[in-house]
């Protein structure tokens, strides 16, 4: 699995022009699910983005996770994470799960998310044409990748 968090002021998804997840301060985070991932890729990712320390302590370091400033997680499925841009110039999605592995891992993502962060993260819909706005802050952009975790 592959993440993209980026730390927001604020975050929307909507779908035909109908907001179905939004949050203000706090973690932006894209998921790409590839064949092969596995649920310890989904609850391993899910503790790295609960603990990831990108937000500012009283000292203007980044010191402090989602948990502690309170803040809100909007989890987007993004099959577009998986591609590999090797040859030429057309992106191949050979990569991506299909969905009876993606959903299921995405699902356990997020259920992996409110469990360790006390709280639901709001969602995008899988497999649905979304239009994802934000506003970053600072900007922070972290890519994780949990093949590469060791």
């Amino acid at each position: 699995m592959r993440i993209v968090i980026q730390r927001v002021k604020r975050a929307d998804v909507t779908i035909d022009s109908e907001t179905v997840g939004q949050i203000d301060r706090g973690l932006m985070v894209l998921v790409g699910v590839e064949v092969g991932d596995e649920a310890a890729d989904a609850d391993w990712l899910a503790s790295k983005t609960v603990g990831l320390r990108v937000f500012d302590d009283e000292n203007g370091v980044m010191n402090k996770s989602i948990v502690d400033v309170n803040g809100r997680i909007l989890a987007i499925s993004q099959f577009t994470l998986t591609a590999s841009t090797r040859k030429g110039n057309r992106p191949s999605y050979i990569r991506a799960a299909g969905h009876e592995l993606a959903v299921p891992m995405y699902e356990r993502y997020c259920a992996e998310l409110a469990r360790l962060s006390g709280q639901e993260p709001e969602r995008g819909i899988f497999g649905a044409d979304m239009k994802v706005s934000l506003v970053n802050d600072g900007p922070v952009t972290i890519i994780i990748d949990s093949r590469l975790k060791e």
